[in-house]
């Protein structure tokens, strides 16, 4: 009996994915452990490995398909001296009408067609073995059930998704909205979405489909600046002290190949802030409010295609230059797609720092569930008090966003006030 292969969880939280390349080929002979896919979550491109061996049967899913569900058969399997699978006859079955509505896979290589005419019919066209990978109709899993239900033939069609796949506006008819039967009915009022802007007529423009990190950046944020009551905190510090710490601290570590960046240095007065303040390390549960016992710093690191924010968990208690390696490490991983799930998966809270741009202030949105972030832009030399005098100095202006019903705004303060001690006394990240 063939084996089945399918979505596996590739974290705790993942509940569907892209497949975005097929590793093998149906036929292929495969042992346990060798790659046969990759997947695509909304942090990493992960390779997916078979866990028996034997002979690639049928790929059940085609390459490049969004939103499969966890658990969902993709491929299958023949052990060895197992038969392979008789191919699938590519025909609508017709459904009875009393047994309800009833959900089917169907082949993606497949147009729709009408009901089954009876045998002496000229019409019905003689079952087909199933198709290569290669030969099928690459179509979305929405675009097939709106063929399907419109009677819409994919022959023909251009595609303008991924690889050529047909997507939905492709098929030249307007939004398709479905209910699940058993949705259960909430005791809210549910407003219309927002209509989704279509580029100005005549205007130039390529329309490009969002990756599934993109998607999810977009829930996400919108789901914090709607949900999240944010207020925010700025504290201009004087970064001199800080980078002259640097400079030395770098000239005795060059032997050892390690170079600390304003960054970590920065994550590490953030993180021993927290502690000081551990109010603000906190996160709101709805009617628990959680307190944190360690600092897990989340650092934003912008990838192609969006951002990622991997962590580095136990800030508080490392040194500078584990640090230094741990955040080198996470940023080159996470711009390989290559960071694994326990990497980016957690934090206590964030920092973004966009100093490198020369941006003079962000303000940034928190990263939920978290409750904190900090936002960092550029050191900007300007006159400022320095042993009593006015001279020139390197400021910083370092906003903090609080999520106002885990924080409240004497405890913020308290953070933002112990954080600029830190960096404009930076021997005491040494301590």
């Amino acid at each position: 009996m063939p084996i089945e292969l399918k979505m596996p969880a590739l974290s705790p939280t993942m509940e569907k994915g892209t497949l975005a390349r097929w590793l093998v080929a149906e036929g292929d002979m495969v042992k346990p452990g060798d790659p046969v896919a990759e997947v695509e979550t909304d942090k990493a491109t992960m390779e997916i490995e078979a866990a028996d061996g034997g002979r690639i049967a049928s790929l059940v899913i085609a390459e490049g398909t969004d939103d499969v569900a966890v658990g969902t058969v993709i491929a299958l399997i023949a052990e060895s001296g197992d038969a392979v699978p008789e191919p699938v006859l590519e025909q609508a079955v017709p459904v009875p009408a009393a047994a309800g509505p009833v959900e089917a896979t169907p082949v993606a290589s497949m147009p729709a067609q009408a009901p089954v005419q009876p045998r002496h019919a000229p019409e019905v066209a003689a079952p087909r073995a199933r198709l290569s990978p290669a030969e099928r109709v690459k179509v979305s899993p929405l675009a097939l059930r709106i063929a399907g239900a419109k009677g819409i033939n994919l022959d023909g069609i251009s595609g303008t998704g991924p690889n050529g796949r047909i997507v939905r506006a492709d098929l030249g008819i307007g939004s398709l909205v479905t209910s699940r039967p058993d949705a259960v009915p909430q005791a809210i009022a549910v407003q219309p979405a927002p209509a989704i802007a279509s580029p100005p007529a005549g205007v130039p423009a390529q329309s490009v489909k969002l990756s599934s990190m993109r998607k999810t950046i977009a829930r996400r944020l919108t789901e914090a600046k709607q949900t999240v009551p944010h207020f925010y905190l700025t504290a201009r510090c004087n970064l001199d002290p800080l980078l002259k710490l640097r400079g030395e601290l770098n000239a005795g570590l060059a032997s050892r190949g390690v170079k600390l960046s304003v960054n970590d240095m920065l994550i590490k007065a953030m993180a021993l802030a927290l502690v000081e303040v551990p109010d603000a390390n906190v996160q709101f549960g709805g009617d628990e409010l959680h307190r944190f016992g360690r600092v897990d710093i989340s650092m934003a690191v912008a990838i192609d295609g969006g951002l990622v924010t991997p962590v580095i968990q136990g800030a508080d208690t490392l040194s500078l230059s584990a640090i230094a390696t741990a955040s080198k490490m996470l940023a080159i991983k996470a711009r390989d797609g290559k960071l694994l799930p326990e990497e980016y998966q957690g934090g206590t809270a964030s920092i973004s720092n966009l100093g490198m741009f020369g941006i003079d202030e962000i303000f940034p949105v928190i990263n939920p569930p978290q409750a904190l972030i900090l936002g960092v832009g550029a050191g900007v030399e300007q006159p400022w008090k320095v042993d009593g005098k006015i001279g020139l100095a390197t400021i910083v202006a370092a906003t903090a966003s609080f999520d106002h019903r885990a924080i409240d705004g004497a405890v913020a303060a308290r953070f933002i006030q112990a954080l600029r001690a830190l960096v404009e006394e930076p021997v005491r990240i040494l301590a």
